[in-house]
């Protein structure tokens, strides 16, 4: 086991670029990850990496032995996993990326039941608003949108999410309901900026009857984030656009009202990814098992599903 412990500080090293971001991702202190490297090194008599103050890379050895054990190593994983079960149930750390919202609104909920089911699992979950990279930097799973399906990795739709547009009560006191996305021009927006792009985005909103519209306010404030945008509306400050699983929650409680209903947008499927293993981890079977069964049970995809 130490043998693999020194291998997973060297090969995340290497993926990463240094030992700072390998010590994150492992929850190690970069201290802890050097000297693992070092231990590795003194063991194989090979000198792995260049090092200085700025910088970290491969020497030519390196490049060779990385080679040698990254196809294998994922491997070693999976066999250490099934052999080191609790008592026959799934264990171990579950590393899983998911964006920040998302994951507090809709994941953190089912972890009590899931923890109670498989008590030996103990998660380690990362929230960030990006697209993860499972097999490079080493999680068991992830749960999003947009994710690429580069070779090794899998992935299974939960929902399909739409943008409405949604405003306050308080803020359409006394205005005049839209009836048509053209009537949009007459209220106070509350935009949205694409991170990649920076341009401000909008929106063409298609209706059941197969109707399609471009879907333009008045822009009062330009937000990067669709929880911001969905906490703006409901303090009265407009209209925004945004996807469903943002604006669900406040449609529920009656703190935002839904304009334009038969008219929506495809924002996109929510997929949970992992890697494809012929020996996958059993907590990470057991896991995708369980948010397949939970977003069934509580019927988020047509919650996310306004048409």
């Amino acid at each position: 086991m130490e043998a693999l412990n020194l291998l997973e500080s060297f090969i995340r090293s290497a993926q990463l670029g240094s030992f700072s971001a390998a010590a994150r991702r492992l929850g190690m202190t970069p201290a802890a990850v050097s000297k693992n490297v070092a231990r590795l090194e003194a063991q194989l008599g090979l000198r792995l990496f260049h090092r200085s103050t700025r910088t970290l890379s491969l020497t030519e050895g390196g490049e060779r032995f990385l080679a040698d054990v990254s196809a294998h190593f994922a491997g070693l994983q999976d066999a250490f996993a099934h052999a080191a079960q609790h008592e026959g149930q799934p264990s171990g750390v579950l590393r899983l990326s998911v964006a920040l919202a998302f994951g507090r609104e809709y994941l953190v909920p089912m972890l009590g039941d899931f923890l109670a089911r498989y008590p030996a699992i103990v998660p380690d979950w990362h929230f960030d608003n990006r697209a993860a990279d499972l097999v490079r930097e080493g999680y068991d799973a992830a749960i999003g949108g947009g994710i690429e399906l580069t070779e090794g990795v899998v992935a299974r739709q939960l929902a399909v999410t739409h943008v409405v547009a949604v405003a306050s009560p308080a803020y359409m006191a006394g205005r005049r309901m839209p009836g048509h996305p053209d009537d949009l021009a007459e209220l106070d927006g509350i935009v949205r900026r694409s991170s990649p792009t920076g341009r401000v985005r909008t929106w063409t909103l298609r209706h059941a009857n197969g109707q399609e519209a471009s879907a333009e306010c008045r822009t009062r404030m330009i937000f990067d984030d669709p929880e911001a945008m969905a906490a703006a509306a409901k303090l009265g400050y407009g209209v925004a656009l945004v996807p469903t699983p943002h604006a669900a929650p406040w449609l529920a409680t009656g703190e935002l009202i839904r304009l334009l209903p038969g008219w929506c947008a495809v924002w996109g499927p929510i997929s949970i990814y992992y890697p494809n293993k012929k020996l996958m981890p059993p907590k990470t079977r057991v896991f995708v098992d369980f948010v397949i069964a939970y977003f069934r049970e509580k019927r988020l995809a047509a919650l996310f599903d306004p048409r």
